[in-house]
């Protein structure tokens, strides 16, 4: 493992209990549990990586396929605070915590490589990463409301998130955006410096944030930057069960 990498400690949280697929972490694909999955992949680039988590059923799962688990609070409202108690209890030292989805079982090292390059930078406070749409993704894509939008400065830095298309391309047929702008879509991996993460954790929700329903804009509001790394790898996050049998096909399809 490259000593490059010394400085991170990868965190993944997982709950048990999930509104549209309880029991998600613990799902079996191919043969592995999603939360083994992930664990795996991070597990190729990190040799600091932990499992958050509020179950013994995860907990427990996790350290039987050899996956170190923290217990974590039941109170926490978002993953970023699992995260930071996670991170404060593991005693790692690290200075840069990467807080990775638990239902993205396919995540690639390259991601994990490409967020950490973000950190080169010693301005950079808070790293996440973005994919380019394409014209292959079509309209009904770039026009879906759970999948976030992101609009980049010129420092590859997110000046806003959106579940709606931003910017709108005034004066030209919806059909055409994608052949006309270069559309970011937001890859939900985020990495923190450890001061940053602990400051983030005491903000009060924002009115952006609640307005979107999504969490990084509470920290642009309060004048956090988000550094923006490109990925071209395309993700299976798994919601539903439906989204299950997808990522099913994806794995047999790699195979």
């Amino acid at each position: 493992m490259s000593t490059q990498y010394n400085r991170f400690i990868g965190i993944i949280p997982a709950r048990y209990a999930s509104s549209r697929f309880p029991g998600k972490p613990l799902v079996q694909i191919g043969g592995k549990s999603m939360i083994q999955r992930v664990y795996e992949q991070v597990s190729k680039v990190l040799d600091c990586v932990y499992v958050a988590t509020d179950d013994e059923r995860i907990a427990q799962s996790v350290e039987q396929f050899g996956g170190k688990a923290i217990m974590t609070s039941d109170k926490h409202k978002s993953g970023t605070d699992r995260c930071y108690e996670a991170y404060l209890k593991s005693a790692s030292g690290k200075e840069i915590i990467i807080n990775i989805q638990g239902d993205e079982p396919f995540i690639q090292p390259s991601q994990i490589e490409t967020i950490c390059a973000c950190f080169d930078n010693k301005e950079t406070q808070i790293a996440t990463l973005v994919k380019p749409f394409t014209e292959n993704d079509g309209e009904q894509a770039l026009f879906n409301p759970n999948s976030p939008k992101v609009v980049l400065n010129k420092d590859m830095e997110a000046m806003y998130f959106s579940r709606s298309v931003i910017p709108y391309k005034r004066g030209e047929e919806t059909n055409k955006w994608l052949q006309s702008h270069n559309y970011y879509k937001h890859i939900g991996l985020y990495a923190y410096r450890a001061d940053v993460l602990e400051e983030i954790t005491k903000l009060p929700q924002s009115s952006l944030e609640l307005a979107e329903s999504l969490e990084q804009l509470r920290w642009l509001e309060n004048g956090y930057r988000i550094k923006a790394g490109v990925t071209h790898v395309e993700t299976v996050g798994i919601d539903t069960p439906d989204d299950l049998k997808r990522a099913e096909k994806f794995l047999s399809e790699q195979a």
